[in-house]
């Protein structure tokens, strides 16, 4: 019979182990749910991570998982911080909406004046507008002690209201022809999010991705608000006594995740997706979630684990091209790495002994 016996100290190995195992776990059980869809489980999990990088055409998917990474680790990094505080923002897709919304708000009021100063403005509208969007559950929580998990993830669904309304009104192309959606900012030259190297897929939402990270490894291991946010996470009562505010812990770490997300909408409105459509979000708040433990909350496991993600997505629409996958089969094993990952994290601060059944 098992047990789990609590250990003195979480385990050093396993914090490192479970994310590995976790991946692992994942290959072999979508490998079944694949064969029990009648495809060949070793060329699916094959096609998903081994073609868009070693395949004859990885010189074009390659680019892609740049600009697939860069939104999930920039809004993972933001959400990283409130997690590591006991502060759950889980409307991470929300602010990511409304910070899409700002941007093209602002690129779409000066069309098609050319100035240099209207990235920039989008930039800071981007950031802001996921700020503020995610100031509605931070104030809600410091004022009234509501559940921020439960008021972000209602915003959500808030935000993708008003995604349609500006897709179909405020924001609409008025040369669409009567189609739903913005004016294409790829052909904004003022607006648009190019690339900076051609044919790279490095564009500024990667850049500020990797800035993100630096600047959160940075707090976490050198300022004194990130040792405020880990010191709140491990131990909440010796937080209260060493003088930390709450309040200003939970208005910092909802802001910053908000604004990250609202910049990482922006980034994409404004270059790879290019559109505001009833269809913009794609789910990157709620995937950013899996990258965030998956990376184990800190800033260099973030960027790995959203390059691991990454890579799932655009090996995932490699095989529902190739292989005929449908795309809810490829989002279920996307889940599967956060199922596995809290399944299997439990051995961190547990071991699983085997007990004799005692004689009666």
């Amino acid at each position: 019979m098992l047990r789990l016996e609590k250990r003195p100290q979480p385990s050093r190995l396993w914090t490192y182990l479970t994310p590995v195992l976790a991946v692992v776990l994942t290959m072999l059980c979508g490998g079944l749910l694949f064969s029990f869809l009648g495809k060949d489980p070793v060329l699916a999990i094959r096609t998903i991570f081994w073609e868009p990088l070693f395949s004859e055409f990885a010189f074009y998917y390659r680019p892609q998982l740049l600009v697939k990474g860069a939104p999930l680790v920039l809004i993972a990094i933001g959400l990283s911080l409130g997690f590591k505080a006991g502060i759950w923002n889980i409307g991470a897709e929300g602010q990511y909406i409304i910070g899409a919304l700002c941007g093209a708000g602002v690129a779409l009021a000066f069309y098609p004046m050319e100035a240099a100063f209207i990235f920039p403005l989008m930039v800071l509208a981007g950031g802001l507008g996921g700020w503020a969007w995610a100031m509605i559950p931070a104030f809600l929580k410091v004022r009234f002690g509501t559940n921020e998990i439960l008021v972000s993830l209602m915003l959500v669904y808030v935000a993708e209201q008003l995604l349609a309304s500006m897709s179909l009104g405020l924001l609409k192309n008025p040369q669409g022809f009567g189609f739903p959606g913005s004016r294409n900012l790829q052909q904004y030259p003022s607006a648009h999010n190019a690339e900076l190297i051609a044919g790279t897929g490095m564009h500024w939402g990667v850049v500020a991705a990797l800035i993100a990270v630096i600047f959160a490894y940075v707090l976490l291991n050198r300022h004194m608000q990130g040792f405020y946010i880990r010191l709140t996470g491990d131990a909440p009562r010796a937080a209260r006594f060493a003088g930390v505010s709450p309040t200003r812990l939970v208005l910092f770490c909802l802001g910053v995740s908000g604004a990250l997300a609202g910049l990482a909408g922006l980034f994409e409105v404004a270059g790879p997706s290019g559109v505001v459509s009833i269809d913009f979000n794609a789910g990157y708040g709620f995937t950013a979630i899996i990258v965030a433990f998956l990376g184990r909350l800190h800033p260099v496991g973030i960027l790995m684990a959203g390059g691991l993600m990454a890579l799932t997505y655009v090996g995932g629409d490699i095989a529902q091209s190739k292989l005929g996958l449908p795309k809810a089969a490829i989002q279920l094993f996307q889940g599967m790495l956060l199922f596995f990952l809290l399944a299997v994290d439990l051995t961190t601060n547990y071991r699983i002994r085997l007990r004799r059944k005692e004689a009666s």
